[in-house]
Parts: C-alpha cells; sequence; structure tokens
C-alpha cells in the first residue's frame, strides 16, 4: 500500500563535506542510500564519489518506479544506469576494488498488503504495527556493534584514540582490504554493477494501513545502535513524537561529547544522517 511521508531529514557529518546520504520517494516506494565513505582520490567529477553513488542511486530509482517497475526491476535498471555512467565519466579504470563506489540501502516497495523491503548493507528500517511492538528491518543493528568493535581494536592496535586528529589515514590499509571483500561471496551492495540486482536481501513485510516505517541510515541509527540512548521501539517512538531534528540535535549533542570516540569507538566523530518516517496508507 502507499506511503504518506511524514518528514525527512539528511544531514552530512561535516557541515564542510558532502553529505554521502540520499533519499527519495515516490508514493508508494521510498528509499535511504548511504554511500560508503571513499577510501581515496574520487574516480568521479565532484568531491565525493560516496555522494556520488548515493544521489545517483536515489534519483534512478524513484524515476524507474514513477515509470511503472516493480522493486526488483527498479534496482537492476538503476545498477544498469550507474554502470553506464560510472564507465562513461570515471577518470580511469578502477586499480583496485576498494576504489569502486558503493553504497549501503533501504528500500520499501508497496504491496496488496504491505510493502517489500529490499536492503544492502548497514541501511535499515523500523515498522510498528498500530498497536505492536517495533520491528526492525535489515541489519543494522548487528552490523554496527561488529564496526564498533572493530574500531576499538584497530585503536588499539595503533595505540591511539579511534577518531585521531578526525582523520581515517591510519585505518586505511584494514579499511581497504575490507573494502574489496564487497561484490563478491555474500557481502553485495549498491554499486556500478548490475550483478547485484541478483544479491539484494529482500522480504515481504504485512503491514496495515497506519502502520508506521522509518527507513535510515546508519548514521542516524546510531543514536541505538552506537550510543544506546534509545532502543528500536523508544527511537521510532521519539520519531513520531518529538519529530527527526530534534532527534538530530541530540544525536550530535553525543558525539560532540565525546570527539575522539574513546566513549563510543568510532572511526568517525559524527556520520551522515538520513531518515524518512513514513506511514501506511
Amino acid at each position: 500500500m502507499p506511503f504518506e511521508v511524514l518528514e525527512t531529514l539528511s544531514l552530512p557529518g561535516d557541515p564542510l563535506k558532502p553529505n554521502d546520504d540520499a533519499f527519495g520517494h515516490a508514493g508508494h516506494a521510498a528509499v535511504v542510500l548511504d554511500g560508503a565513505t571513499s577510501l581515496g582520490d574520487p574516480l568521479m567529477p565532484g568531491d565525493s564519489d560516496a555522494a556520488w553513488i548515493a544521489h545517483f542511486g536515489s534519483r534512478r530509482l524513484m524515476a524507474h518506479v514513477r515509470d511503472g517497475d516493480g522493486a526488483q526491476d527498479a534496482l537492476r535498471h538503476t545498477l544498469e544506469d550507474a554502470k553506464k555512467s560510472f564507465v562513461a565519466l570515471r577518470r580511469h579504470e578502477p586499480r583496485e576494488p576498494w576504489e569502486i563506489p558503493f553504497a549501503s540501502m533501504a528500500f520499501a516497495f508497496e504491496a496488496d498488503d504491505g510493502f517489500e523491503f529490499l536492503w544492502y548493507g548497514d541501511c535499515a528500517g523500523l515498522l510498528q504495527r498500530p498497536g505492536g511492538n517495533v520491528e526492525v528491518l535489515g541489519e543494522s543493528f548487528a552490523a554496527k556493534l561488529r564496526e564498533a568493535r572493530g574500531a576499538a581494536k584497530a585503536a588499539k592496535a595503533l595505540n591511539r584514540a579511534p577518531v585521531s586528529s578526525g582523520s581515517l589515514a591510519p585505518y586505511l590499509p584494514q579499511l581497504r582490504k575490507e573494502r574489496s571483500r564487497i561484490n563478491s561471496g555474500r557481502h553485495w551492495a549498491f554499486s556500478p554493477d548490475p550483478r547485484a540486482a541478483e544479491h539484494v536481501s529482500r522480504c515481504h513485510v504485512a503491514a496495515p494501513k497506519g502502520a508506521l516505517l522509518l527507513l535510515a541510515s546508519d548514521g542516524f541509527l546510531a543514536l541505538a545502535t552506537d550510543y544506546g540512548r534509545y532502543t528500536a521501539d523508544t527511537l521510532l517512538e521519539k520519531a513520531s513524537g518529538r519529530g527527526l531534528a530534534a532527534l538530530a540535535e541530540e544525536l550530535r549533542e553525543i558525539e560532540d561529547a565525546d570527539p575522539q570516540g574513546h566513549k563510543f569507538p568510532r572511526f568517525k566523530k559524527s556520520d551522515d544522517a538520513t531518515a524518512l518516517l513514513l506511514r501506511l496508507v
């Protein structure tokens, strides 16, 4: 069934840098994309390959939805579009897999009794049926726990604060090694590679009219996954009650109070944060 957009939010982790998150909605579909932080010089025009893949993807997904594509076809056609654009505009062919632009995704598409949910990586959805508990859609909560442990371990090995001088440079070898595993085996992402359409995670979600759905990037979900300020239930409750902007202020206050990541280990002081609050109608 269609989605009513109640509120949207998207803000960069650093106001002086591009926002590598993007979102889109088209009545019967909605998406959040989170571009993976670039680990080297950009291949595409502009300042950020991560911003390119996220914003290109959100625009093209919604365009294909409006043209009548179903969820799987819209995704496949968008990844084909991304490959064409990437090959045409890139400065040179990637020398290593980690140079390819990748993104996480949470994509909801209407169905007669609810919606189809497709995802890559650690973007996720929080669903609350009228009178029910919150259901987590996707893998963000488990993925963020692993990432926090990895940040703490890497910082200890290098004998430095997790967020040291705001730079990823000390962690680049490790991050590039992990990034190069994407689009192989079980690890796939939204990318300029049409093969990824066949490896998207997906499920059918039965939900009635009046159900609330929050689609969000991991930077917004950190209020629950990383910082423990909320549970999935209370985060959606606060989003629908206080609003997304108030939660974003709270998010940045937590990060400003722990700028080097000693209390909450992470690779960046603040991540881009994006959320769409929807109601099924």
